[in-house]
């Protein structure tokens, strides 16, 4: 039977590649297939809040309060199955200054980590590879992950196969709200050495790239 791969990204750090930006800079991939399971409990978490007098719009890693970031991370705990994490963290003190730029940095790590993500699927029984990121206010950043995806795609996809490329805000999308937590972790393990919500993430990361 043709299913359709969800891809949903999301990054941490920053392109400062000066002593005054952060030392790394790490990307997520979350894969998936539907049914999409946690919905309706971050849904009713949201509501839950809402009615205990907090104004919380959507759910953000960083910026939530640790009760908050607790009761998300356990509907994540609950709903990992079937779900794929693939991650690049790279130094970017390893980063040549060929490819600092966004227009060059952008293709080659997302190539990367996409590569990562459809290594092992076989993706003859996929009709379609729908990509989310969070909308990008800056349409050079913007077109370089296009890029980076559709040269991935267009290479490994079955010649009948689609792939499409979405940039809708997170505030909209459960996904990118859950990779936003993911990503937040692996970053905070790699930067603080602080793995206690590594720990409930882990067994869904396939791979976990350190450059």
């Amino acid at each position: 039977m043709s299913k359709i791969l969800y891809v949903f990204l999301d990054e941490g750090g920053n392109l400062d590649f000066s002593a005054n930006g952060t030392k790394y800079f790490v990307l997520t991939a979350l894969s998936k297939q539907r049914p999409f399971r946690a919905y309706q409990f971050l849904n009713e978490l949201k509501y839950d809040l809402i009615e205990e007098g907090h104004d919380i719009e959507y759910f953000h890693a960083s910026e939530d309060r640790q009760a908050v970031r607790d009761s998300v991370f356990g509907i994540i705990d609950n709903h990992l199955d079937h779900t794929q994490l693939d991650c690049l963290i790279i130094e970017k003190s390893h980063v040549p200054s060929s490819l600092q730029d966004e227009e060059h940095f952008y293709p080659q790590a997302l190539g990367d980590l996409l590569a990562e993500v459809v290594k092992t699927r076989d993706l003859d029984i996929f009709k379609q590879v729908i990509v989310f990121t969070d909308r990008l206010p800056v349409h050079k950043k913007r077109r370089a992950i296009e890029k980076a995806i559709k040269k991935v795609l267009a290479v490994r996809l079955p010649k009948d196969a689609k792939y499409k490329i979405l940039h809708h805000s997170s505030r909209s999308n459960h996904d990118l709200q859950i990779v936003d937590y993911c990503n937040w972790t692996i970053y905070r393990k790699h930067v603080t050495g602080d793995l206690r919500s590594y720990e409930v993430i882990k067994r869904a990361i396939r791979t976990e790239k350190k450059v």
